[in-house]
């Protein structure tokens, strides 16, 4: 059965990735408590603090703040927002630990791999995206 809400989509994971998300979830919480979190991408991931977005060119969509993802051979942990037209997942990929950084996405094996603090700064600068009524991520 496909997980509803954030609660199931964590029970449904192996151990001992299912205690690893559940530690990185709830700080993500007291990290950012106003980012509601709620089942994203068709339930592929925990999404904090949905954020509709409208593009100049008219094009709009709905995603999340930050969101969490068991993946097969890592967890994503995705950071939206960009200052000085640099993403900021990206641009602090030096303080974050043994992990791979996209644009937006953090990757990493293992959660002893990754900077939690660091990660947690980044959710913490993140989250005034809720409020500001941006249309293109800036913070």
């Amino acid at each position: 059965m496909k997980p509803t809400t954030p609660t199931e989509y964590l029970a449904a994971l192996d151990e001992p990735r299912r205690s690893e998300l559940k530690s990185l979830h709830a700080a993500i919480r007291k990290a950012a408590p106003k980012l509601k979190p709620y089942l994203a991408y068709n339930g592929t991931m925990i999404g904090y603090g949905p954020y509709h977005y409208v593009y100049a060119t008219g094009r709009e969509g709905d995603c999340p703040i930050v969101a969490l993802s068991s993946r097969a051979q890592y967890v994503s942990v995705y950071i939206c927002g960009h200052r000085n037209g640099k993403n900021i997942a990206e641009a602090a990929k030096s303080k974050l630990g043994k992990v791979s950084v996209g644009k937006a996405c953090i990757r990493f094996k293992r959660l002893e791999d990754l900077n939690l603090p660091a990660l947690l700064d980044l959710v913490r600068k993140a989250a005034p995206l809720l409020d500001n009524g941006s249309t293109d991520f800036s913070l």
